[in-house]
């Protein structure tokens, strides 16, 4: 019996021998696996970091280009805010001489007797809203008559 029993923890052996084998077989075929996903993942790395170095040269290149538009725009947007403070200014001050240019036009017309019959006249008194001068000379004149009775009655004489 002895015999058998020997023979019986040999082949004990024998087969955790074989599961051994199969195990170090199983084992050995993950870690391959496990190496072959190291190097991906070493790759993936790899390239992940030189995509961050261009995005991060790509966001400094960005911040200058703003920057410098920042600057020559900045200051082309403040001279056209100026230009256009000016012109708005000039605007007004035309507008205030073209009203007094029509108020010595009705001034003028006063003057001369035609605005006591404008029933009879076929053109109409020149308004606020209403632009049409038309004779240059006769503005000219109606505002000389003006300046002249002005100054006759700083002057202390009557007109």
């Amino acid at each position: 019996m002895s015999y058998n029993f020997g023979l019986m923890i040999e082949g004990l052996v024998a087969v955790l021998l074989l599961l051994t084998i199969l195990y170090c077989a199983r084992l050995n075929k993950q870690i391959g696996q496990l190496k072959a996903d190291e190097k991906l993942m070493k790759a993936s790395i790899v390239e992940l970091v030189m995509a961050t170095e261009k995005a991060e040269r790509a966001i400094g290149g960005l911040k200058l280009t703003a920057k410098e538009a920042e600057d020559t725009l900045g200051v082309r947007l403040r001279e056209s805010e100026a230009y256009c403070t000016a012109m708005a200014g000039h605007l007004k001050a035309g507008e205030d001489v073209l009203n007094r240019l029509r108020k010595i036009a009705y001034a003028n017309k006063l003057l001369a007797g035609e605005a006591a019959a404008p029933a009879t006249k076929a053109e109409p008194v020149a308004r606020k809203d209403d632009i049409r001068i038309q004779d240059p000379k006769s503005v000219v004149a109606a505002a000389q008559a003006l300046a002249e009775r002005a100054m006759a009655r700083v002057n202390g004489r009557a007109a």
